[in-house]
């Protein structure tokens, strides 16, 4: 099967799983939710095509994080509208299908987790700490630039 068509399924999956999950637990229904998962996917498939037909080196998260960040700028045609129906798609709804995949994807390769040993867990605290930081830092940067702060 073409890998297009297979993340197309994977995000498809994803985004039923996440608004049932946002319908559940969060005060925004499916309906209402709808549009900014719509623009969610369109997001994630544009930057996995792009990450497939522009320049495959590059990873795909990179790609979409881009073309996120894009569709939000202020000055981007729509962006408060985009910005408007991605609020309504809850941060802990989208994440519980995705890091359930990831645990599956782990879970086949358990033996090769357990060759790694004990050094994955101390990497894992580092890559986390400095990515928190270094995020918080760049927010700091960019709010201080836009006088929020």
């Amino acid at each position: 099967m073409n890998r297009m068509v297979e993340s197309a399924i994977v995000l498809v999956i994803v985004a039923v799983i996440t608004l049932i999950g946002n319908s559940i637990g969060h005060n925004f229904g499916l309906l209402e939710a709808l549009p900014g998962m719509a623009v969610l996917f369109g997001i994630c498939l544009a930057g996995i095509a792009a990450n497939r037909f522009v320049f495959s080196k590059l990873p795909p998260v990179l790609y979409i994080i881009t073309f996120g960040m894009l569709v939000t700028l202020p000055g981007f045609p729509g962006s408060e509208q985009f910005a408007a129906w991605v609020s309504k798609v809850n941060f802990l709804a989208l994440t519980t299908p995705i890091l359930a995949y990831a645990g599956v994807g782990i879970g086949k390769d358990l033996d090769a987790l357990k060759k790694t040993g004990w050094r994955i867990v101390v990497v894992s605290l580092f890559v986390m700490a400095s990515t928190f930081v270094a995020s918080a830092g760049i927010a700091h940067v960019v709010l201080k630039v836009l006088g929020e702060i």
